[in-house]
């Protein structure tokens, strides 16, 4: 028998390459609001089928075929799944909302995608191995845009190189296209050749570019495609399937050029993608951030108003971090700033700011209730380490409130015990985010603090960030699985 190579390179999903299905089961899932139970489920696929996006050959109509369309939607920044007991939700990201608000417009929907992929990381969610760390269609719009390879990119050179990069700089970026032009310099006997050695892993390669990809991405008006000559024939699979390798073409579609110009020089090819490892952080936040993903360049490009609250609320984790690192007093306030915005984001709270030795941070006002609540923002460059319920306790008589809600990025578990049988809940900063921001992103503009304050008064003594983010799915995210 013979060994396959087996090769670290990204892993591409690939189970359409019709734009089209992409875009019908994004408005499907966003439309399904009911639970999907098994029969559910078959129901959504019978609605693909009927609506001529799904021909599966087998009658009984199996359940994966929307889980594959559900990763599908994943892996293009439509937006991330969340498990909720037995239930996994699917939260559709602000540029998924953006995409599904702008159906009719195919220019818009050609610059959102983009920046879609833009956003797009490894490591991700989707199984390429932890070792590649790169923002990988940011490359391959550095190579469509370098001079040196006269501004396209042949499928074969591609396949040879591109999927295999695990991380990049300055130098090994120089190094790839170095050894792309000698690529493109030998003959169709000499590719063939090199091909040869590694076939099992490039025709795979090759076929996830040239007959997956490069079809959404030319749909969507991203790349415009020329079929070239056929090089070579490769066998793919155990079954040994034939496929083509051919000198087909890629270039940039210029009606997506400005926005690329943008994009490139705010969010370079070089940035270090976020880490899943992290140990400072749950891995779910740290997806909910790489999928927060908003360009104000993408908004002005496509003439969409910008909200400051959306773009407040969308970079408030991110703000709390950087203020955090930044230890001069205008920092601070601009923290307790973002958090009193925060919650006078609920159309019955009034928060001020008070902040100072021995006062709370924010006073708010429950005015439904007619009750009071503190604030406390902890925000630190590690992980806050304790925390003086005694001391809150004090601010909290001061001002006649009734509990104290901690905002932080991040703590040490022993926190928990010094806020047992206390008056004071702990809210992470992207959980209070992410809430109010969905409410924003779905034209909710009167929120309610009754939600919050119910969860808040029978869970006082613990961290009910959980229980937050549960909510924030419960309203805005469509069911995926059993």
């Amino acid at each position: 028998m013979t060994k396959r190579i087996t090769e670290d390179k990204w892993i591409l999903y690939r189970h359409t390459n019709n734009f089209n299905l992409i875009i019908q089961m994004a408005v499907n899932l966003k439309t399904h609001a009911a639970s999907i139970s098994k029969e559910d489920r078959k129901q959504l696929l019978l609605e693909l089928k009927n609506q001529g996006f799904y021909d599966g050959r087998n009658p009984e109509m199996p359940l994966d075929a929307i889980s594959h369309r559900i990763n599908t939607l994943e892996s293009f920044m439509f937006g991330y799944k969340h498990k909720i007991g037995r239930n996994k939700k699917f939260m559709f990201n602000p540029l998924g909302n953006l995409f599904l608000k702008n159906l009719n417009n195919k220019n818009k929907i050609s610059k959102i995608f983009l920046t879609m992929l833009w956003g797009s990381q490894y490591p991700n969610s989707q199984g390429t191995d932890r070792k590649i760390q790169i923002y990988p269609w940011r490359l391959i719009f550095k190579l469509l845009h370098d001079e040196r390879l006269k501004n396209k990119l042949f499928s074969f050179e591609e396949a040879y190189y591109v999927p295999f990069v695990k991380t990049i700089n300055e130098k090994t970026y120089e190094e790839l296209v170095k050894n792309i032009l000698n690529l493109r310099k030998l003959s169709n006997e000499e590719i063939e050749k090199m091909f040869k050695k590694r076939e099992h892993v490039l025709v795979n390669a090759n076929y996830e570019w040239d007959y997956y990809l490069c079809k959404i991405f030319e749909s969507a008006g991203i790349i415009e495609k020329e079929i070239g000559e056929t090089i070579c024939t490769l066998n793919q699979g155990a079954s040994k399937t034939s496929r083509k390798l051919r000198r087909n073409v890629v270039k940039m579609n210029p009606n997506v050029e400005s926005l690329y110009s943008k994009l490139e020089e705010n969010y370079p090819f070089l940035e270090t993608p976020l880490l899943l490892s992290d140990p400072q952080k749950l891995q779910t936040d740290i997806i909910r951030d790489i999928h927060n993903f908003y360009p104000k360049e993408l908004l002005e490009e496509i003439g969409e108003t910008i909200d400051d609250r959306k773009t407040k609320l969308l970079n408030m984790a991110k703000l709390i971090k950087k203020y955090s690192e930044n230890h001069d007093g205008e920092e601070w306030d601009k923290f307790e700033e973002i958090l009193e915005f925060g919650f006078n984001s609920f159309y019955n709270v009034k928060a001020h700011g008070i902040g100072g030795a021995g006062n709370t941070d924010i006073e708010c006002e429950y005015i439904t209730e007619k009750k009071k609540f503190a604030v406390e923002g902890k925000s630190t460059k590690n992980k806050l380490k304790d925390l003086n319920a005694g001391r809150l306790g004090q601010h909290r008589r001061l001002v006649g409130a009734k509990y104290t809600i901690v905002i932080t990025p991040r703590y040490v578990p022993s926190i928990k015990y010094d806020i047992e049988d206390s008056d004071i809940v702990i809210i992470l900063a992207s959980t209070f985010s992410e809430y109010l921001y969905n409410h924003f992103d779905n034209d909710v503009r009167e929120i309610d603090y009754m939600d919050f304050d119910k969860i808040i008064i029978d869970n006082l003594g613990t961290d009910v960030s959980t229980k937050i983010a549960e909510l924030t799915l419960n309203k805005f995210a469509s069911i995926t699985s059993e």
